[in-house]
């Protein structure tokens, strides 16, 4: 068999932190008179940290200082380690640790791309970061999605080329990245909203081991 570099998001994809996301963002946005809906939140998917904050501020037209900015930069993440840290192996979206369970049996290389900042502690939370031979996150790379940073860092921690590098992704910003980077891209969502992935599923129930097979060996 093939050996090929499979690349995992994380939020929405292995574990949906997302909500706690949206609960640490939803309180900052109350403090400054902002309305923040789920709706709303949708913008910030695959996002980084700094531009999620000028989005919630553009959505009130709030002008602030550099000052506050990193202050409620600094309390938003205080609020999502603080629900992160009661996480439990219960929230692994499902049907993702089969999928794993079938590359690592079957000697293919795994790795996290993730914009998270707290990629690690929640892998470590959940119990299954000794799946993964590689972990590039928030804190190893400068540019956000759609740049390919992340995966192009990802698949040289594994020592494969970007052509042989599979990519799960629940964000369009991430398949995008996936493209240009050459690699396959797979979307875990809406294929209406995921339209540019070569492949996409709603979730991880609907990969079985033939898919996975045949992602391998073409």
């Amino acid at each position: 068999m093939n050996q090929k570099a499979f690349i995992f998001d994380l939020d929405g994809v292995i574990v949906d932190t997302a909500k706690y996301h949206f609960l640490a963002w939803q309180k900052i946005a109350h403090r400054l008179g902002i309305d923040f809906t789920h709706e709303h939140n949708e913008q910030l998917k695959g996002v980084s940290r700094i531009r999620s904050l000028d989005i919630i501020l553009g959505l009130g037209n709030v002008q602030v200082t550099q000052e506050d900015k990193d202050k409620w930069l600094s309390e938003k993440n205080e609020d999502y380690l603080e629900y992160i840290h009661h996480m439990q192996s219960d929230e692994i979206l499902e049907g993702v640790v089969p999928v794993l369970q079938y590359l690592k049996d079957n000697n293919q290389k795994i790795a996290l791309g993730s914009a998270s900042k707290n990629a690690r502690p929640i892998l470590e939370k959940v119990d299954i970061i000794h799946y993964f031979d590689a972990i590039v996150d928030g804190n190893d790379v400068t540019n956000a999605k759609p740049d390919p940073e992340v995966f192009i860092r990802a698949a040289q921690l594994l020592g494969m080329p970007s052509e042989g590098a599979i990519v799960f992704e629940d964000s369009v910003a991430g398949v995008q990245a996936a493209n240009i980077a050459n690699m396959v891209s797979i979307g875990i969502g809406s294929s209406t909203v995921l339209h540019e992935a070569q492949y996409n599923f709603n979730d991880f129930t609907e990969i079985d081991t033939e898919f996975l097979a045949t992602l391998v060996t073409t």
